[in-house]
């Protein structure tokens, strides 16, 4: 097989997996949109609870007190991003910890412009809480974009150990 083919399949392989990413998270939120009323919450454990919040902003809801312009603000930084991370992809498929990175930052990407063009904002559900103090709430693209961003670090260290 042509070494260009073998990248093309790489890169569907990739793409596919961050597309169960995108369909995962659309259907979590879906499920609490549902069931959930806006500020909702559900006690699942002594540390954690299901909510409902909405964040208008992005990490920790960075820029979420915006008159509205954020919106497409990080709509166009997520479409610009994912492009890039489809190009690196492509040409950084065989690498494998570092495309699996990549595509989890891209299916969570995904998932959360989804929610900005659909409702104005993204939709978080996940509460971690210990003794009063609650980590900002979040979602599943989140988490994917989270681990993403923690593998690329584990791959670069160990770039550099070997270099």
């Amino acid at each position: 097989m042509a070494r260009g083919s073998s990248g093309g399949n790489r890169l569907w392989l990739w793409l596919a997996i961050a597309a169960i990413i995108v369909v995962l998270d659309q259907f979590t939120k879906t499920l609490i949109l549902s069931d959930f009323a806006y500020g909702d919450s559900r006690p699942v454990t002594a540390f954690f609870n299901v909510v409902r919040v909405h964040n208008t902003g992005a990490a920790f809801s960075f820029l979420a007190g915006g008159s509205g312009w954020q919106r497409w603000f990080f709509v166009a930084l997520a479409i610009g991003v994912s492009g890039f991370i489809v190009w690196m992809l492509r040409s950084q498929g065989h690498q494998k910890l570092f495309a699996w990175a990549l595509t989890l930052i891209l299916g969570g990407a995904v998932g959360n412009v989804i929610d900005r063009l659909l409702h104005g904002y993204v939709v978080d559900f996940l509460d971690f809480h210990w003794a009063g103090w609650h980590f900002p709430a979040f979602n599943l693209a989140d988490s994917a974009i989270t681990l993403g961003a923690v593998l690329l670090i584990l791959d670069e260290l160990r770039r550099v150990r070997r270099g």
